[in-house]
C-alpha cells in the first residue's frame, strides 16, 4: 500500500522488532489494550493473541477495510474494536467504554510524539502503562541514560518509571525513515507524585528551570543557594542535573514561599 506522507507512515517490518514490541507491555488475557496507529495489523495479531482485548485507532481511512477484514473475526467475537478516528481528538471515556484499566502500544509518526504522551499521562483515564516505538534520540532523552536530565524525561519520570527496550534500525521500516528508533516502556502510571503539590505548580517551576538550560538553576527561578541545597540540589546545579524527586521538593519549596 501506497504510504501517505502527510501522516508520517513508516510500516514496520522487522518481526523482532514487533514481537519486543508486543513483550514489552507484560500482557496477560486479562489486558485490555489501546493500540495507536495499528496501519497494517502486524503488531496488532500479535496483541490480540497475548491481551483480552484490542481496541485500535487508526486515522488513515484507506486502512480501515484492510483491517476489518483481515480481523472480521476478532471484531465479530468482540476481541477487536477498531475505531477510525484521529487519535489526538479522541477521549478515553469515548473509546474504551467502562474499562477500568487499560495499557497503550503505539508505533506513531515522530511529530505527534510529545502531543500523544502529555496525552495519555496527564488524563483523568490514565493508561498503567505505555510501550512506545519513537524515534531513537527522542527515546533515550525520555530514559536520560546519559544521566543529562531534560524537561520531557522529568515530566515523563513524574508520571511512571521509563526504561529503553531495544534500538530498531531505519532499514526496519518501509519506507525507511531518516533516523533510528527506539522502543521504551513507561510502567507504573499514576498521579501519586503529586500529592501536596499541583500538577500545574510542579510543570510552572520545570519549565522556568529549563527555560536557560546552560544557566545555573539558581539563576533560572531567581532563588537562593540556600534554597536550592535545603531541597538537597548543588548551588551550582543546572536544570539538566537535578531529579524528578528534587524537582518536587523545589516546587513544592517555592510554593509555599508564595
Amino acid at each position: 500500500m501506497f504510504k501517505k506522507k502527510s501522516l508520517g507512515q513508516h510500516f514496520l517490518r522487522s518481526a523482532s522488532a514487533l514481537h519486543k514490541i508486543a513483550e514489552a507491555g507484560r500482557l496477560s488475557p486479562e489486558d485490555t489494550v489501546l493500540e495507536v496507529g495499528p496501519g497494517e495489523g502486524v503488531l496488532t495479531a500479535l496483541l490480540l493473541a497475548l491481551a483480552g482485548k484490542v481496541v485500535a485507532v487508526e486515522k488513515d481511512d484507506r486502512l480501515i477495510p484492510v483491517l476489518t477484514q483481515k480481523f472480521a473475526r476478532e471484531i465479530a467475537e468482540g476481541k477487536l474494536r477498531l475505531i477510525h478516528a484521529d487519535i489526538l481528538t479522541l477521549s478515553p471515556t469515548n473509546y474504551l467504554l467502562l474499562t477500568p484499566s487499560y495499557k497503550v502500544v503505539a508505533n506513531i509518526p515522530y511529530y505527534i510524539t510529545g502531543a500523544l504522551i502529555r496525552k495519555f499521562l496527564e488524563s483523568e483515564r490514565q493508561p498503567s502503562a505505555m510501550v512506545l516505538l519513537l524515534q531513537k534520540e527522542v527515546a533515550k532523552r525520555i530514559v536520560a541514560s546519559d544521566k543529562k536530565e531534560s524537561i520531557l524525561s522529568i515530566s515523563v519520570k513524574a508520571y511512571g518509571a521509563p526504561r529503553y527496550i531495544d534500538t530498531v534500525k531505519a532499514g526496519s521500516f518501509s519506507p525507511p525513515p531518516k533516523v533510528d528508533s527506539g522502543i521504551i516502556a513507561i510502567e507504573g502510571i499514576s498521579k501519586n507524585f503529586f500529592e501536596g503539590i499541583s500538577e500545574q505548580i510542579f510543570f510552572e517551576t520545570l519549565k522556568k528551570g529549563f527555560s536557560h538550560p546552560r544557566k545555573l538553576l539558581s539563576s533560572n527561578l531567581r532563588v537562593t543557594r540556600e534554597t536550592l541545597i535545603q531541597c538537597d540540589i548543588s548551588a551550582t546545579a543546572r536544570a539538566e542535573n537535578v531529579s524528578c524527586e528534587q524537582w518536587f521538593a523545589l516546587a513544592r519549596g517555592l510554593n509555599r514561599c508564595r
